[in-house]
């Protein structure tokens, strides 16, 4: 199969067939992923009661951020496209499997937990290389649009695969938003198998899975803009890839707002971040990123401070609103930064550490989030996420070569 000159390439990412294909198959993979922790804490719910749910989704949750780096190493040793292939079709077999295991009897605490330990596992392995596609498939002038179209893609998957898994959950049990769970992660392997990616430049590695870890890590901590980027990146997410959500929950519930002023909130903040993917989608370049970046760190900041002294429901909708809008930005020249700068060689693994810092690390915060809480109230616990979201902006204006990160060309390290 031949491969196009990616480099000669200047028509637009959202008009890019290849880059919507895979665009088509990491939507269903995000959806396939909602619609499957629906089904398993439900089933849990249902096999163990409510204490079992945590230890079942923990099963899942704690390989995944464990074994992230040693994915990242996978995906660079093997080819990105090959691991998310293969990782993506044991995902769907083992969720299939699963299904058809509690449509023949009622779901035991184990059992899901097993499918839970095997899924965070093979999950350990896809999400960093699925994530280390775009520079594959599209030129670096678009890889900020390519990022806008994922943050889209993550918007519409969280508002449909909830849907998808409540009508699922009725009419077909635990065992039929497996099923469709499934048929997701089918439909995202079938495409994936049509993505065309541009050869791999430079020589396979040939050392061992430890020393290539190693040298990843080394290859992070000694790049002049990676370095400070990630440690930017793990502050900004430390709040907003989870902690916020809980402590929106308990901000309502605080200020008397209740379930539906919650959902105002959130669905602000959703529409916000949805403005900004889309803004980065058609905007035809982002000049100045690393400043672009770090200022909309600084207004994130302050609407979060804004949201935890929120009087009434309307002004905590605006700030929420804010916050989506800014912090999607952020988030989106974050991640197009990295691929930009990131020698495709160790793309994977620096995909692994970016993702570990977004999603494997939230999680341990949870606890500090009730806490915060129940001492000092809703307030103090947002104006520490602006506090810490204020640190990330600094770090960014501070450090030149990230202050004066742009978009349009690689650099070496």
């Amino acid at each position: 199969m031949s491969v196009p000159d990616l480099s000669m390439s200047v028509r637009p990412a959202y008009r890019d067939a290849n880059v919507l294909r895979w665009l088509t198959a990491y939507t269903a993979s995000v959806a396939g992923d909602v619609v499957y922790f629906l089904a398993l804490s439900w089933a849990a719910t249902r096999a163990g009661g409510p204490s079992q749910v945590g230890l079942v989704v923990a099963a899942g949750a704690l390989p995944r951020a464990v074994l992230m780096l040693g994915g990242g190493v996978v995906a660079d040793r093997f080819g990105p496209r090959r691991v998310a292939v293969i990782s993506d079709a044991v995902r769907c077999a083992v969720i299939l499997l699963a299904a058809t295991a509690v449509a023949l009897a009622p779901p035991h605490v184990w059992l899901l937990a097993v499918v839970a330990l095997i899924f965070g596992v093979v999950d350990a392995v896809f999400m960093p290389a699925v994530g280390a596609l775009p520079p594959r498939i599209t030129t670096a002038n678009q890889l900020a649009r390519v990022q806008g179209m994922r943050g889209l893609s993550i918007r519409l998957s969280n508002a449909v695969g909830p849907l998808v898994a409540g009508v699922v959950l009725v009419s077909g049990g635990a065992a039929g938003a497996f099923a469709a769970a499934g048929v997701l992660f089918a439909v995202s392997l079938a495409t994936l198998l049509t993505v065309r990616i541009a050869p791999a430049v430079g020589a396979p590695h040939r050392a061992s899975a430890h020393i290539e870890l190693r040298d990843g890590l080394r290859y992070v901590r000694r790049h002049q803009l990676l370095a400070p980027l990630v440690a930017v990146i793990g502050l900004s997410e430390m709040c907003f890839s989870g902690p916020v959500a809980t402590g929106l929950v308990l901000l309502a519930d605080e200020r008397g707002w209740g379930a539906e002023g919650m959902g105002w909130v959130a669905s602000a903040f959703s529409v916000g971040a949805a403005a900004s993917a889309l803004l980065l989608t058609v905007a035809p370049r982002v000049p100045r990123a690393g400043m672009a970046m770090s200022a909309a760190l600084l207004v994130t900041a302050a609407g979060a401070v804004g949201l935890g002294q929120a009087s009434s429901l309307t002004m905590a909708v605006v700030f929420g609103a804010l916050i989506g809008l800014t912090s999607g930005f952020a988030t989106t020249l974050t991640g197009a930064l990295v691929q930009t700068e990131t020698d495709p060689r160790y793309l994977g693994r620096v995909t692994s550490v970016t993702t570990l810092c977004t999603l494997g690390l939230a999680p341990v915060l949870f606890p500090a989030v009730g806490l915060t809480v129940a001492l000092w109230g809703a307030g103090t616990l947002f104006a520490g996420c602006g506090a810490i979201c204020l640190l990330a902006a600094v770090l960014g204006l501070s450090v030149p070569a990230l202050r004066h990160a742009e978009l349009q060309s690689s650099k070496s390290a």
